[in-house]
């Protein structure tokens, strides 16, 4: 069977016989699939970060818990220093008013920090 012959550059126009209801619809419809893509694309960058993110973030978390140990075991030196000189109680209560204060002094300076940026 024969095809009709194309109308070239200057033929009739295919879209010539459809109302302007249905063009809107259709540039509408093919809005939400761009947007729709660009959505796709998004999550697939984020996601892509994310699972950049994963080991840094556990190494990171793995070396806050090793500080944590470390000022931990610093504690419990400047306790068993003490408790031989001064006893367990007083020894005990210096040392928890030593790092009470260090702690102080840290969330003041953080907090002047935070003032400061305001």
């Amino acid at each position: 069977m024969l095809k009709p012959a194309d109308p070239g550059p200057g033929g009739p126009d295919p879209d010539k016989g459809k109302k302007i209801g249905d063009l809107v619809g259709q540039i509408v419809e093919d809005g939400k699939a761009y947007a729709q893509a660009e959505l796709n694309v998004a999550k697939a960058l984020v996601q892509d970060k994310i699972e950049g993110l994963k080991v840094p973030a556990l190494l990171g978390l793995f070396a806050f818990l090793f500080l944590q140990a470390g000022v931990l075991l610093l504690g419990l030196t400047v306790y068993a220093t003490l408790v031989s000189r001064l006893g367990p109680l007083l020894a005990g209560l210096i040392s928890v008013l030593l790092f009470a204060a260090i702690a102080g002094g840290l969330g003041w300076y953080a907090a002047k920090r935070v003032k400061d940026l305001g």
